[in-house]
């Protein structure tokens, strides 16, 4: 069995929390941090299980960018997160 590293991206839109992965372009939500970020693994494990049941999660997988011809057990992408900004830019003629 191999393992799948991921990105879990939190944020508060009202009263909801987001939780988003960017590499497999999934989102759910809840009421606080840690419920949103336990229905993120969920959805993600549905999707996962969905695509191998329908036979399409070696594509789903490539598609996100995960190299599936390694022979190592954990699977990630090249690339890290290293920094997260908010910034402010002008809009012009608003």
């Amino acid at each position: 069995m191999k393992n799948l590293v991921i990105t879990e991206e939190i944020w508060k839109e009202g009263n909801v929390y987001i939780a988003y992965c960017p590499e497999l372009d999934v989102v759910s939500c809840g009421k606080s941090i840690e419920e949103a970020g336990k229905n993120l693994l969920e959805v993600i494990e549905i999707q996962l299980e969905e695509t191998a049941r329908l036979g399409t999660l070696k594509t789903f997988l490539e598609e996100a960018g995960y190299d599936l011809n390694t022979s190592q057990p954990t699977l990630q992408l090249d690339k890290q997160v290293v920094a997260f900004n908010q910034r402010t830019i002008a809009l012009g003629a608003l």
